[in-house]
């Protein structure tokens, strides 16, 4: 190697060096906090393991309060549970006349039964939390997504549900109920997950309150609740509802580790 190579490899690692050490002691960074949570949430048939990366701003002088986002990547794994009508135009209560006149309130909600469900998701979402020495006390939510998973086959509860089949004469389509045989059916998990409050949430997305307790400034161990909706779509579509979406909702308990990397 000649010696303006050397120098010039010299010169190469002595920028990054310089610019690795502007941007630790700049403002921006001073004031970061970074990691990564793995952990798993489990109730009574539901289980979701999850990994996340967090970025964080302090705010203040004090660095009382912090705010930023995350990225969570998490599988669920679902024993015998029941999913129901998730469009919130379905699920909103109607009110009406029964037959000899007293109000009447209607909710339109039907049922899919799985044995076994399983899916995988990798959600954007936001973050915030209160930092109280080595304790911190938190909240995240999912924004948006992507899930992914295997083809199901869950059993159609419904009184009102039909679907059209192909008439006998080849031409005309009947509707048929999801009854006997035509009660089970092929689904998949919703693939886009969209947060837009309650019943019009669309996918699998994920809400969690935390507290962690920091044992040194690289390792920490975080307990919390999480509330994770999950979200099936039947390939078959009811056309009394006009629906194929069916939503599970599971509140969890939480635990964690975390391994900062600017704290």
């Amino acid at each position: 190697m000649t010696n303006f190579a050397r120098m010039k490899k010299m010169l190469a690692v002595l920028t990054a060096f310089i610019t690795s050490q502007t941007f630790a002691q700049s403002p921006v960074s001073a004031r970061l906090q970074s990691g990564y949570d793995l952990g798993m949430a489990y109730s009574t048939g539901n289980y979701n393991p999850s990994g996340a990366y967090y970025q964080l701003i302090n705010i203040g002088d004090r660095k009382l309060f912090a705010v930023g986002w995350n990225i969570r990547l998490g599988a669920f794994y679902g024993d015998n549970l029941n999913y129901y009508t998730a469009p919130a135009r379905l699920t909103r209560e109607k009110t009406g006349l029964s037959a000899l006149g007293a109000p009447l309130v209607v909710r339109n909600i039907d049922t899919i039964r799985y044995d076994y469900v399983t899916m995988t998701s990798a959600n954007v979402g936001v973050r915030a939390q209160v930092n109280l020495g080595r304790l911190t006390i938190g909240a995240s939510a999912d924004l948006l997504g992507l899930t992914f998973g295997k083809k199901r086959i869950g059993r159609y509860k419904s009184s009102t549900g039909q679907y059209p089949i192909q008439g006998i004469s080849g031409k005309d389509s009947i509707n048929v109920p999801f009854q006997g045989a035509s009660a089970f059916q092929s689904s998949r998990p919703s693939t886009l997950n969209i947060r837009l409050l309650a019943d019009n949430d669309i996918g699998t997305l994920s809400t969690e309150i935390y507290a962690r307790y920091s044992i040194s400034q690289r390792f920490g161990i975080k307990v919390g609740y999480q509330f994770l909706t999950t979200e099936m779509t039947v390939a078959t579509r009811d056309v009394i509802a006009d629906n194929n979406r069916f939503r599970h909702r599971a509140n969890m308990a939480y635990i964690a580790v975390t391994l900062p990397v600017f704290n």
